[in-house]
């Protein structure tokens, strides 16, 4: 599990967004956005670096990121 705080989010097409990115790296992988703390939560075996780099392909600047 990996959390993230992402930039930038303000709508829903911003949560799809995210998501689709995520997605790519990883189709199996579980995304919760939430909007009002700008937090990306990701539930993934993909490497953290990668689903940082979708993200911020997608638009979105990544300012922190760990593993939870």
């Amino acid at each position: 599990m990996y959390e993230l705080k992402v930039e930038g989010m303000s709508c829903g097409h911003c949560v799809s967004t995210v998501t689709k990115s995520v997605q790519a790296v990883d189709a199996a992988a579980k995304v919760d956005v939430d909007l009002a703390t700008q937090k990306v939560r990701v539930a993934s075996s993909a490497k953290l670096d990668d689903i940082k780099s979708a993200i911020v392909e997608a638009g979105y600047p990544v300012l922190e990121s760990s593993a939870v």
